[in-house]
């Protein structure tokens, strides 16, 4: 099994009209740019932002909007076009032979849709899908069908687990995850119009040292927020955070304690009993 596994958590820019097939498709190609720079740098996993492809606004998508905020229209999503894009990264990353977590809108036919993350393989295939558990106030309310459980997948021997959004306030996910025996975390998260953020990269350290496991924290570029993309290291520290478009590093099993997992896990039953 090996021992080390090259990550590249990505830091792009976002755009709030899914309506706009122009948007979306500047979306997927800086996406595909990501890809390739994150191929040359050795990365077999590449790990995307929340709203990488779509970030959409409350107010563009109000069914009563623009003035007042209502139920979202999904109708006005130009679905053909988002899929297209999606599907062009599948393929790039099966070329590339690179895993890619790429979050994206997941469209139901007799609901809102999820806000979800898709795992696509190193063959292009789209593998697992998770959707966001912990919805805001406004993505409950207006947008969108909350997920309901944890996803997890392996790359190279290493098992992953996924979160997205407000999920990363809840340290309970994260205890989940644990006991499913992951070695890392990949959060990606989005906010606009609230800032600064530097409570979510606390609570991504945080959730890393208390779990001993490698959590990644891919953000949008946006200097206001106070955040940046990088990877924390099982004892909390960063490991990595970008300077520009990528930050790069290797994982490894060495740093991962199981004496804490083991700990953690005869405590609970002890508890519990």
């Amino acid at each position: 099994m090996p021992e080390t596994l090259k990550i590249a958590v990505a830091q792009s820019t976002i755009h709030q009209d899914p309506t706009d097939p122009g948007l979306l498709r500047a979306s997927g190609t800086e996406v595909r740019a990501l890809l390739r720079q994150a191929a040359e740098a050795g990365a077999r996993l590449v790990h995307f932002t929340e709203g990488a492809l779509t970030w959409p606004s409350k107010v563009i998508m109000s069914s009563l909007g623009p003035d007042e905020i209502g139920p979202s229209d999904w109708t006005k999503a130009d679905w053909q076009v988002l899929q297209e894009e999606l599907d062009s990264i599948a393929q790039l990353s099966g070329e590339l032979g690179v895993w890619t977590v790429i979050p994206a809108v997941h469209q139901l036919p007799d609901a809102r849709p999820h806000n979800s993350s898709y795992v696509v393989s190193d063959q292009g295939k789209v593998v697992a899908r998770y959707d966001e558990r912990m919805l805001s106030t406004t993505k409950i309310t207006w947008m969108y069908t909350p997920g309901t459980a944890p996803v997890t997948f392996e790359v190279d021997g290493f098992r992953f687990g996924l979160a997205l959004g407000l999920d990363v306030l809840f340290p309970e996910l994260f205890t989940e995850y644990d006991r499913l025996d992951v070695d890392a975390v990949l959060v990606s998260y989005c906010s606009t119009g609230v800032g600064p953020n530097e409570n979510i990269a606390v609570q991504a350290r945080g959730t890393a040292a208390n779990n001993t496991l490698w959590v990644s924290l891919a953000v949008p570029v946006d200097p206001e927020s106070g955040l940046v993309s990088g990877v924390v290291d099982p004892h909390g520290q960063w490991a990595v955070q970008a300077t520009d478009t990528l930050a790069v590093t290797d994982l490894r099993h060495a740093e991962i304690s199981t004496i804490g997992r083991e700990f953690r896990q005869r405590t609970r039953e002890r508890v519990s009993s």
